[in-house]
């Protein structure tokens, strides 16, 4: 009776299994690269599919897998013609030459008051992808009979059957109103409606896996594959079984960090800066703010000439204030409320991870300002990866509690979750433990600096 997640993130590929607690005994990952095409960089997913086959495989040799499910990225979709083949490779988000055709785009997307989904750059809005393939390939696009969202392209491959999911649909895609629950005006532009298959829920339960990945895989009858579900919503769900009735924020890191604000006003949201609502998987939305916080702290480290395996004391970061060191960003240009800010180190730190770890604290406190977020503030599995960085936003927050669930991959076991939900949202003694504030002197003054060399006021930060 155990569990196959199969996780894509931008950066990483990895297979889990999980047992009937939910906790991982077994994974193997492969790096998630993309392929420069012609026209534009694609995912190689013929590549990814023998990966995947080959770890099921592998794993069902080991453990009797009753279940499978799959979350991904957002930002991606699969179109496929009548006989199940691809119209286009696989566009990766990650691709600047859509913006050629931003002009027109940007005449026919719908408002972002009824989308809730910022103008983003390169192919960030999977809206504007669609639309350049339509106008760069006519011919193939106009071959379309499924758009399939990735994680549900994934789930189709296991089953055959081809499903739409609302947690992929309504990120940032232009496609969706989170309000209304319905599909927006952009569906009919690109002429792609009769395209989308059945709408079901994240927590649904599609099919068992085909005859043809049985015998690939070893697989049995009894095993089931659900929806799929976009990455962020799949740790948020992990929640919501707990808090349904009172506000909360979970803070979803990796390559993204994203902070979700259940109960936040969508009033408070911001196009120019990086601010969204994804959609949950009860069809709600949620109000998000984001930035490539994984990234930037990687870039931080190789510009101060640190190790992520470099070890970081509480002294470390103290000195880091101290000497009045900061990291400006935007250390990724094309992402947060500081896009298109150039970004500066002011000087050379002793220890550049403490540097970044005091960077990523201060970004995620002021996207919790700008969501003007109230209720808990609760991290996953980053508790265990940079428990310092948790204790310097509980310092900045003495207000709110920060909760630590200490999930080793909270993506995986909120997809896991997604396999048992009817079960899992009568639990109430979910492990947690409440952060104590680091106790760094002059932290709060060191926070107005930043924000000052950023030109940012508190009326901006909704203080």
């Amino acid at each position: 009776m155990y569990t196959f997640i199969f996780d894509i993130g931008k950066t990483n590929i990895k297979g889990h299994v999980l047992d009937p607690l939910g906790d991982s005994v077994w994974s193997d990952s492969m790096e998630n690269y993309s392929i420069k095409g012609k026209d534009y960089n694609y995912v190689d997913v013929i590549e990814i599919e023998k990966w995947l086959l080959t770890t099921l495989r592998r794993t069902t040799q080991l453990y009797d897998i009753t279940a499978i499910n799959v979350t991904t990225h957002g930002a991606c979709a699969v179109l496929l013609n009548h006989e199940g083949k691809l119209c286009l490779p696989v566009m990766d988000y990650e691709c600047d030459i859509v913006e050629e055709i931003s002009a027109d785009y940007n005449s026919v997307r719908p408002d972002y008051h009824k989308t809730y989904s910022p103008n983003l750059s390169m192919g960030l809005n999977l809206g504007r992808q669609l639309y350049w393939l339509k106008h760069k390939y006519p011919k193939q696009f106009k071959q379309t009979h499924l758009v399939l969202m990735y994680p549900q392209y994934w789930v189709w491959r296991l089953t055959n059957i081809a499903i739409t999911e609302v947690t992929s649909l309504g990120c940032h895609t232009d496609l969706w109103y989170p309000q209304q629950a319905s599909y927006s005006s952009l569906i009919d532009t690109l002429n792609i409606r009769h395209a989308m298959p059945p709408l079901k829920e994240a927590q649904a339960e599609i099919g068992i896996p085909s005859k043809t990945v049985r015998s690939q895989t070893g697989l049995s009858e009894n095993c089931k594959v659900y929806a799929g579900i976009h990455d962020s919503n799949a740790s948020f769900a992990r929640y919501l079984s707990n808090n349904q009735k009172q506000p909360f924020n979970v803070v979803s890191t990796g390559t993204w960090i994203i902070t979700m604000a259940m109960g936040a006003d969508l009033k408070n949201l911001s196009e120019d800066k990086d601010m969204l609502a994804n959609v949950c998987i009860l069809n709600t939305p949620v109000a998000c703010a984001r930035f490539m916080g994984g990234r930037e702290f990687e870039h931080i480290c190789q510009l101060t000439g640190a190790k992520i395996t470099d070890q970081v004391s509480n002294s470390d970061i103290q000195k880091i204030i101290d000497n009045e060191i900061y990291a400006l960003p935007a250390f990724e240009n094309n992402s947060g409320p500081f896009k298109g800010h150039p970004a500066k180190i002011t000087r050379n730190p002793h220890n550049g991870k403490a540097l970044a770890t005091l960077y990523l604290a201060l970004m995620i406190d002021l996207e919790l300002s700008l969501l003007s977020a109230t209720g808990d503030i609760i991290f996953g599995s980053t508790s265990k990866k940079n428990p310092q960085m948790c204790q310097i936003v509980a310092q900045l927050n003495p207000q709110q509690n920060i909760v630590l669930s200490g999930d080793n991959a909270s993506t995986v076991k909120g997809a896991w979750i997604m396999t048992r939900w009817s079960d899992w949202r009568q639990q109430t003694d979910i492990k947690t433990q409440i952060a104590k504030p680091l106790g760094l002197e002059n932290l709060a003054a060191y926070k107005n600096k930043w924000l000052q060399q950023l030109k940012v006021t508190n009326q901006e930060i909704c203080l």
